[in-house]
């Protein structure tokens, strides 16, 4: 049994292809491991130079919104501090009544209005948010903005406490 030309040169075509396979097989094991080595491990942090922003100071505009704003919210709470005596004085007789009670609906509408009261004082502070806002993205110094925001908020913390209190004596 003779083997033919042709099959003599596909078998010798194989035997090289299959010992370079082999090779690559075993070739393997000799190549690093992609896993991180300790050299190229971050051992420290870098801090970047501290970089102070330069602000701009508020526009004309902006002041003048802020000062009709915070008079705004100074005449709501006084406004609303005027009610305090006579609210006061509707709950303290609406004390002990039943619920549906006479008294009691004048002592809820003198709460529903006082509360009214107390939310126009609210008003202006989403306003200084906005301005907060719009004058950070500007590049412009908030600090005006920030204690206006400030000055309000303990107006309407002042006016949360007597709301709490006043509401606590009605059933």
């Amino acid at each position: 049994m003779g083997l033919s030309a042709k099959s003599m040169n596909r078998h010798t075509l194989v035997i090289p292809l299959i010992a370079a396979l082999a090779g690559c097989a075993s070739a393997q094991s000799a190549y690093p491991s992609l896993a991180i080595r300790p050299a190229e491990r971050a051992s420290g942090t870098m801090q970047p130079p501290p970089v102070e922003p330069v602000l701009t100071p508020p526009t004309q505009p902006t002041l003048d919104r802020l000062s009709r704003l915070t008079a705004d919210a100074d005449a709501d709470h006084r406004a609303f501090l005027g009610q305090v005596a006579s609210t006061r004085a509707t709950i303290s007789a609406a004390c002990g009544a039943a619920s549906g009670d006479d008294s009691w609906a004048r002592g809820e509408a003198a709460r529903a209005d006082w509360l009214a009261a107390c939310c126009k004082t609210m008003v202006p502070l989403a306003d200084l948010d906005r301005i907060y806002v719009d004058a950070g993205t500007q590049g412009e110094a908030t600090d005006r903005v920030g204690a206006a925001r400030d000055h309000i908020s303990s107006l309407l913390a002042a006016e949360d406490a007597t709301v709490a209190e006043l509401s606590a004596n009605l059933p």
